[in-house]
């Protein structure tokens, strides 16, 4: 093999396009020059945000999307401590993001000599966030290095994987023999397969079941199994139950969906169960641990779990059957399995349940959306959702941002298509869906993105606006102003006078603490940075304003003034604050 020129960040390129990634997010610095030039070289595109903490949220919704590695990018010390946040959603949410970090040169950090500059300890900080985390000690180890972490981002569950190059290794020429080997040769590039014993074991406690349900958490996201989930649960006549993170894996408009907002009916439906077939699920705090009395006692329920993560099988329910396998691959072969079976299945004795369930359902649907016919004093927040989504294909994707916004969003926004929600449901974290939408529109660049956020959030990144526009991301953002902190202002004043807010809904101005804010003008914000923006008052105003957004084919921005009392009041409220209660049962 005869010698060439290479730079460590060449050699981290080509290796990544050798990977198939085609987009690169992260803002550009000198100290890793080698490496953002060599992504422009090999033909991968490179986009930039106006913040490094958005490029980890573009790089995770891209991953969630498309099922692919996500890629970010950021510069020694402060590059660095400016996507610690994002790479903590990301790493919570379990996409799969690789960051690639440069730092100070060899020799005077990995230990800090004392008072290097722009120098801390990026491998030990991010190591106790990421799934891994290494740094690289000189040119001749960046291969074996970056393998290293590329087994790790394809292996368990999806998270956060970081490798940081010294500014001299990244830059510097060498002349060497590079050995680019293919992924197969160092990773596991075909899914991990289940046993046919447990396939078959699933099958006839499946077939057996008087009512089996389905619990889809996010490894179906991940996996871009949407239609196999719905062609199992049709085949089962069984209902399907979503994590919050997995909201979308089943369209809403299946009869066998149970959707996530309707939180009673999903107590109804897994206390009735008595198989429960988990995919890709940690059953965690928001699905309240799989415990009594929202789930049915593990004493009278059989699970199936089946992950990519061994260390997730059976640690928060236990499991009857234990399998680790790929998702997608896992019920392709249970179906062909079931499918030798199913004259035995008493789809009479399912259908009967799931009429019942759809009775439940259809009522909870009706009071909800008894709101939308409500006149309000500025626009009605559930008018506002559902404007957007009336507005837009099936396949639009929503990107839901904030405390009561995100709860709106999430309760009027029905998935019509699988797939095509996105938030940070696990962490909660405000701003991010503002890059969320921007990973998502660079994700899937047919489809519209919609991003519902409060202004409260908006107000962490409205930056990215320019971000969009300079990259054509046709992104609409749906401001949500009420000028508070919302979910907050709500709990406190709960906490400060109860027996008032019952009464009046709102208390007094000046009886709050600390809960208000001032105005920002976003669609004029917005205009300033060449995107397209308009401010909406009144519910009349909402379809026009839309309508104008979508046909201007630009990034977007509607300032919505929602009626400030109407917000507050966001449905489902008491559930989330009986979430954080420990279920007393096991």
């Amino acid at each position: 093999m005869s010698q060439e020129i290479w730079s460590g960040g060449a050699v981290v390129a080509r290796m990544l396009k050798q990977e198939g990634v085609e987009k690169v997010f992260g803002i550009i610095d000198g100290t890793y020059f080698g490496f953002y030039a060599s992504v422009a070289k090999e033909k991968m595109e490179l986009i930039t945000p106006r913040h490094e903490t958005s490029a980890a949220h573009m790089a995770g919704a891209y991953a969630r999307l498309t099922g692919k590695l996500g890629v970010c990018m950021a510069s020694n010390g402060p590059g660095v401590a400016n996507i610690l946040p994002g790479l903590v959603v990301e790493q919570a949410e379990g996409n799969r993001v690789l960051v690639i970090t440069s730092a100070r040169r060899t020799g005077i950090m990995y230990p800090d000599r004392g008072g290097t500059y722009q120098c801390f300890d990026q491998v030990g900080v991010i190591g106790k966030i990421a799934k891994h985390s290494v740094a690289v000690p000189s040119f001749e180890r960046i291969g074996e290095i970056l393998r290293m972490a590329l087994r790790h981002c394809f292996t368990g569950r999806p998270g956060v994987v970081h490798i940081d190059i010294p500014e001299n290794i990244m830059n510097g020429k060498v002349k060497a023999s590079v050995d680019f080997i293919e992924p197969y040769r160092y990773r596991l590039t075909a899914p991990v397969l289940p046993s046919l014993e447990d396939v078959k074991k699933t099958a006839s406690l499946l077939v057996a079941a008087k009512l089996p349900m389905i619990h889809a958490g996010s490894g179906v996201y991940h996996a871009q199994a949407y239609a196999e989930l719905e062609e199992l649960a049709t085949l089962l006549h069984a209902p399907v139950t979503t994590s919050w993170a997995a909201r979308g894996a089943l369209r809403d408009t299946s009869e066998l969906s149970i959707p996530m907002v309707d939180v009673q009916l999903n107590h109804r439906v897994r206390n009735a169960a008595d198989v429960v077939l988990t995919l890709g699920s940690r059953i965690g705090e928001t699905d309240w641990w799989g415990k009594a009395p929202y789930w049915r006692l593990a004493s009278e329920q059989k699970m199936i779990q089946v992950d990519t993560d061994a260390m997730t099988l059976g640690s928060n329910k236990p499991a009857d059957i234990a399998i680790l396998s790929d998702i997608k691959e896992f019920l392709k072969i249970l179906v062909q399995e079931l499918k030798q079976k199913q004259t035995e299945i008493n789809v009479q004795a399912r259908k009967s349940s799931l009429e019942r369930f759809a009775k439940y359902r259809e009522k909870y649907r009706a009071k909800l959306d008894a709101a939308l016919n409500k006149e309000s004093e500025f626009v009605h927040p559930a008018r506002a959702v559902a404007a957007v989504r009336d507005a837009v294909a099936d396949d639009a994707i929503l990107v839901a941002d904030g405390g009561n916004t995100a709860v709106w969003a999430n309760f009027y926004w029905p998935a019509r298509k699988a797939g095509t929600i996105l938030s940070t449901f696990k962490f909660g974290m405000l701003g991010a869906g503002v890059a969320q939408a921007l990973g998502a529109a660079a994700a899937q660049p047919g489809k519209k993105v919609c991003c519902l956020i409060g202004d409260g959030a908006m107000g962490f990144h409205p930056q990215e606006i320019e971000t969009a526009v300079r990259h054509k991301l046709p992104v609409l953002y749906v401001v949500f102003c009420d000028r508070q902190w919302g979910m907050v202002k709500m709990n406190q004043s709960f906490t400060l006078r109860p027996w008032k807010m019952l009464l009046y809904k709102k208390l007094d101005p000046g009886e709050n603490i600390s809960s208000d804010l001032g105005e920002i003008r976003f669609d004029l914000v917005a205009q300033a940075m060449g995107a397209h923006g308009e401010r909406v008052q009144k519910n009349e105003e909402l379809k026009g304003a839309i309508d104008r957004a979508l046909q201007s084919e630009l990034p977007a921005v509607i300032h919505v003034d929602v009626d400030p009392v109407a917000h507050l009041w966001a449905p489902g409220l008491i559930h989330f604050k009986n979430m954080h209660l420990e279920p007393k049962g096991k």
